[in-house]
């Protein structure tokens, strides 16, 4: 391997770090101690008032200010108990993030003194500036109010970081006029959405259930680079990615990362921010070398969905925080490298009752496979009746470097059920002939569906949306999103077909159809309409992006494009229908999204005019001026030798490309002039896209080029090799 003839600052750093010491101590005796949960609140809650919080929550009943000042008491004590001065809530705004305002308990008493007070008004509700976060046009500048409201669904935690201890309550986050600002606020509509649809489905199958949940386990995949590395590359510090860089001759071809023995710094880095998880209550259960170098995943326990987003949420935060104090650099960008693997957040999805039943696990007896196969052809037909919907869920600027990038699901969505359930659902639509004339639906052997149909199914890791057995996993979702919008609108295409669905066997039972007669002739239309969004093939190859087009299914490759999906009329109706969010937050989403997606590239833009302009030009132009004093010194004292030709020519190609690099530079200010002079936010980000985006390569090609030329010891920047190797 080229190595350089002086080792850069960042080298010297790394090759110098000593690791903090973690403390080992049983993970039981500490899970979830920062969490104000339904253990501490019984210690510290009267029966009368748990039992009362407990229906509000549970029930959705009025939470009357007794109960918020009670809740309050308990929760200041336990607190500063805690060692915490400060409380805040805790919301999620449209910029992907979560964001906090610290309130200190303290107050003056005005003799000179303070006491420690929260109250339930504190805890219920909180005036956050609204203005200075995106909107999509729901506040303007001059609009600043903006209210947190309490969730008391997700428990309240304590966040622990050198210095204090801050109590942080999960929120939700609206305007003055009621519009939600966040995206908790649709997902926590879109859960009591699908629990009602998923109940009235239920009925129909004289099931018992109360209530259903939506059950969700994220796999977080991200990549770890030493901090030095990290702050010497402006592009990885500012953009989450390499503009530049040239392959390494060691890549992930070896396919000796995956699942490899963990390196002891990572494996130190893993240990102490799986403590700081399990004290605030997340259950991280997996850990593991992913297929690139220095490529991670984390992937817990399966949780409400709600509560999952959240800790999701604390999972990305929490790593990020750890990883500086190992000395480390926590990257969640889509694609980081290029040539190499990118990171995703696979999502496992499925529906649960409140008596412990997984809807989307066959059952025991003909009529629960029956039901479970109401469920799978509706969630089969949501996806088929909603890919654009789906598509835009998915889209930024991150995850189209990643989608259909020979490791990731494609940007066509498309639905893996499994050799197994395809013939079920071949074999339904075929149904039974009797006589040669009339065609009847027969349970045809629906009742041998075995148990064992639980593990009957493969997956299929290039598929956007794959049956695995009792669940869904959503592939498709990028490493750095809050999923809080993609589950959200998940639910919200499963829901609108379980209403449809039930109303469309309630028809056929009304004209006195036998009720399993009823389903099946649903079932039957359900599954032929949906063939073709089922593929159980590799969505990796070039033979299934021509069978999508034949197919009629859509192939979006950017994010400008793909977030029409949002503005769909249909869409937007569908969301308003079912009470999930009004036409005017839906288009501020897709608003918001189109504008995030401008400022990523314009900030690309600028960062790669800079990196060429400032560390690889000049560089570079030392090195090829060493050049002309070798040819010049060459040919004055050897002129016929071969090897003046081919100094020559070396410097000719650094020449070129110093010349491409800059002509390309020139190219995108222009660009960005024209593409920032646009005035509708849809036509400003697809001139970034179509327009803007696009001259990178050409820079990067010539960059790359150079830095397989120039002098390791004159480079500026650390290297691919180095970055993803030396841990």
């Amino acid at each position: 391997m080229p190595h350089r003839t002086k080792a850069p600052e960042s080298l010297t750093k790394l090759t110098s770090r000593r690791e903090p010491a973690i403390p080992v101590q049983k993970v039981s005796d500490y899970f979830g101690c920062n969490v104000f949960g339904q253990q501490t609140m019984r210690l510290l809650l009267s029966k009368d008032i748990y039992r009362r919080f407990r229906e509000a929550v549970d029930q959705g009943k009025r939470m009357d200010s007794e109960i918020a000042n009670a809740v309050a008491s308990a929760m200041k004590t336990w607190a500063i108990s805690k060692g915490a001065t400060h409380y805040c809530h805790w919301f999620q705004p449209m910029t992907g993030c979560t964001a906090e305002k610290h309130d200190s308990f303290a107050e003056p008493t005005g003799d000179g003194r303070a006491i420690e007070k929260f109250t339930g008004r504190n805890l219920v509700q909180a005036e956050p500036d609204a203005s200075s976060f995106p909107s999509g046009g729901l506040r303007v500048t001059f609009e600043a109010r903006g209210y947190t409201a309490w969730d008391p669904t997700s428990p309240a935690f304590i966040m622990e970081m050198q210095g204090g201890a801050t109590l942080c309550i999960p929120t939700i986050f609206v305007s003055y006029t009621g519009e939600s600002l966040d995206d908790k606020t649709p997902l926590l509509r879109s859960c009591d959405v699908i629990s009602k649809a998923a109940l009235d489905i239920l009925k129909l199958f004289k099931s018992d259930a109360g209530k259903v949940f939506a059950t969700l386990g994220l796999e977080q995949e991200y990549f770890l680079v030493d901090r030095a590395y990290y702050e010497s590359r402006p592009d990885l510090l500012m953009a989450g990615r390499t503009l530049i860089g040239a392959p390494s001759p060691k890549g992930q071809q070896l396919e000796d990362h995956y699942f490899g023995s963990i390196k002891e710094r990572v494996f130190a880095f893993m240990t102490d921010a799986e403590s700081e998880l399990y004290k605030l209550g997340v259950p991280v259960k997996t850990r593991h070398n992913e297929v690139a170098p220095n490529q991670f995943e984390s992937a817990p326990v399966y949780e409400e969905a709600n509560i999952a987003v959240d800790h999701n949420q604390l999972v990305m935060d929490v790593l990020e925080r750890i990883a500086i104090r190992h000395n480390l650099a926590l990257l969640l960008h889509e694609k980081p490298f290029a040539g190499i693997n990118g990171s995703g957040k696979h999502c496992n999805w499925s529906l649960s009752t409140d008596t412990g039943k997984n809807l989307l696990g066959p059952g025991d007896t003909p009529r629960d496979n029956l039901q479970f196969l109401v469920f799978l052809a509706c969630i089969a037909k949501a996806v088929r009746d909603n890919p654009l919907f789906l598509r835009a869920a998915v889209a930024s600027s991150g995850n189209d470097h990643r989608l259909g990038a020979n490791e990731a699901p494609p940007a066509i969505m498309s639905v893996f059920l499994g050799q197994h359930l395809t013939k079920v659902f071949a074999d339904i639509e075929k149904g039974i002939v009797l006589d040669g004339k009339d065609k009847e639906w027969m349970h045809f052997g629906i009742d041998r569906i075995p148990p064992v149909l639980r593990d009957n199914t493969d997956r299929n890791r290039t598929s956007p949306f794959a049956f695995t057995g009792d669940k869904f996993e959503f592939r498709a979702v990028g490493s750095s999103f809050n999923t809080a919008l993609p589950i959200t609108i998940l639910h919200a295409i499963v829901a609108d077909q379980l209403i449809k669905v039930k109303k469309d066997i309630e028809d056929r039972l009304k004209a006195k159809k036998p009720f399993q007669a009823a389903v099946l002739e649903v079932l039957r239309g359900y599954i032929k309409h949906s063939k073709p969004i089922c593929f159980e093939g590799n969505n990796y190859s070039a033979e299934w992006v021509k069978e999508a087009a034949k197919r009629g299914l859509p192939n979006v490759q950017t994010t400008p494009e793909a977030l029409a999906g949002l503005g769909l009329k249909e869409s937007s109706q569908m969301l308003e229908r079912l009470g999930i969010m009004s036409a005017v937050e839906t288009l501020s989403r897709e608003h918001v999204k189109l504008e995030k997606y401008a400022k990523d590239i314009d900030i690309e833009a600028k960062i790669l005019i800079e990196l060429a302009e400032t560390m690889v030009v000049p560089a570079t132009l030392r090195y090829q001026n060493r050049l002309i004093k070798s040819v010049q010194g060459l040919r004055d004292l050897l002129p016929s030798e071969p090897s003046v030709a081919t100094q020559s020519g070396l410097l000719r190609e650094v020449s070129r490309n110093i010349d491409c690099a800059c002509q390309g530079v020139v190219k995108l200010r222009a660009a960005l002039v024209k593409a920032d002079a646009k005035a509708d936010v849809v036509e400003k980000a697809k001139s970034y896209c179509h327009e803007v985006k696009p001259l990178f390569d050409d820079i990067r090609k010539a960059v790359d080029g150079l830095e397989g030329m120039v002098d390791a010891e004159l480079w500026p920047l650390p290297k691919y090799r180095e970055m993803l190797f030396l841990l």
